[in-house]
């Protein structure tokens, strides 16, 4: 017999999701109308921005936003005087086909600038520098998988699209042993953490910083298994857009520069 009162937990974590990041959407499209009526309407010179939603990235709290990438991105329109409109995200997949398709000018995301990807996109310079590490659950303060030599054999859930799916394949090559990947389409790095979490799925991949972030409060849960080395993360343009790469780099060296850019980096690492 089913209680009307219990959610499935992987309905739970979707739930937390959509309301997650209709909630920071909303709170962007307030933000744009009390603080800069410019982002409201992408036109001319503005750029369409899709950011990761992630504590990292984008995040809401009661109703404050905040994020690494949020927040460099609102230094970079303050100092440059170009209009950015962020759209929040959660399918990575999905984002990187609307950049191929000229809706997003940027996708600001936890994304390694690898040689897969370069041979596809441009990346701008490292914003910041992460790698991937296994998620999983303690077990009496113990854990099944203690290095990469344990990982064969394993399924491990990653993110639909990400990098780090390449960087696994080539593990399971040096190992000699099959690692079965399964490719997460509807959920982010986040909702990939709590499934674990729930017990939804036994083992993820996901970036260190966040993964780090999310284990502070959930205490049962190990992130100490590195699945890659550490990597430059950076955002992603479209291949053939060279003089925005050069643009954004150009903002981000004079950032760089400022108290207001070393207070922000300070804040979050």
């Amino acid at each position: 017999m089913k209680l009307p009162g219990l959610i499935k937990p992987k309905m739970w974590i979707y739930l937390s999701l959509l309301v997650g990041t209709v909630g920071a959407m909303v709170a962007l499209k307030n933000c744009s109308r009390q603080a800069t009526p410019a982002i409201v309407t992408s036109s001319g010179d503005t750029l369409d921005v899709a950011i990761e939603y992630s504590p990292l990235s984008l995040y809401m709290y009661d109703d404050t936003l905040g994020g690494f990438n949020r927040d460099l991105l609102l230094l970079i329109e303050k100092h440059s005087h170009r209009p950015i409109k962020l759209h929040p995200i959660v399918n990575l997949q999905n984002s990187l086909d609307l950049l191929d398709e000229g809706i997003y000018d940027i996708v600001a995301a936890q994304l390694p600038s690898t040689k897969e990807f370069k041979n596809k996109y441009l990346f701008t310079d490292s914003i910041y520098i992460d790698r991937q590490v296994l998620v999983q659950k303690l077990d009496s303060a113990k854990v099944a998988v203690k290095s990469q030599l344990d990982i064969a054999g394993k399924s491990l859930h990653v993110v639909s699209g990400s990098p780090v799916i390449s960087r696994i394949q080539n593990l399971s090559r040096e190992l000699g042993d099959t690692i079965n990947i399964i490719n997460e389409e509807r959920y982010g790095q986040e909702q990939l953490f709590l499934m674990v979490e729930t017990g939804e799925v036994e083992y993820a991949v996901v970036n260190e910083k966040l993964a780090k972030e999310l284990a502070k409060k959930y205490t049962d849960i190990d992130v100490s298994t590195a699945v890659s080395f550490n990597q430059f993360q950076a955002w992603v343009l479209k291949k053939d857009n060279v003089a925005l790469k050069d643009s954004v780099n150009s903002w981000l060296e004079n950032l760089r520069k400022t108290e207001e850019y070393q207070d922000l980096y300070n804040r979050y690492f």
